[in-house]
């Protein structure tokens, strides 16, 4: 079960990354619900719908690094770009802890923390 969850969720990301997002909420229950730690709760299918229309207006850039799976339950390690309506770029690290049920997701909870290149200096000794 665990190692079919891991691909559900692969094949969900590849439809993000294809600006597909009716293919990827095929993949999510119609109860869905997407816990933003210490930001939103969205509840429902339609929920996510309305906001994935306006914050992937463009397909974000997702790199995934560790993908780990226990019983109903992945985690998603990565980083991702989401770029706004005007092109520019904000980048994020983030934990996703995803719950699925009858092969299908039902359940986020998204640790996403808004990160910032800052210029390394260094100075001889």
């Amino acid at each position: 079960m665990s190692e079919n969850n891991k691909a559900i969720l692969e094949a969900a990301n590849a439809a993000i990354a294809e600006g597909n997002h009716e293919g990827f909420l095929s993949f999510c229950t119609d109860d869905t619900k997407w816990i933003f730690l210490g930001d939103k709760i969205l509840n429902g299918k339609e929920a996510v719908r309305q906001w994935m229309a306006t914050e992937y207006v463009e397909p974000p850039l997702n790199i995934v690094t560790n993908l780990i799976a226990e019983g109903d339950f992945v985690m998603a390690l990565g980083d991702l770009t989401i770029k706004d309506k005007d092109g520019k770029g904000t980048d994020y690290s983030y934990c996703d802890i995803w719950r699925f049920r009858g092969g299908k997701m039902v359940e986020l909870r998204a640790f996403v923390i808004k990160t910032e290149v800052k210029a390394e200096t260094s100075s001889a000794v």
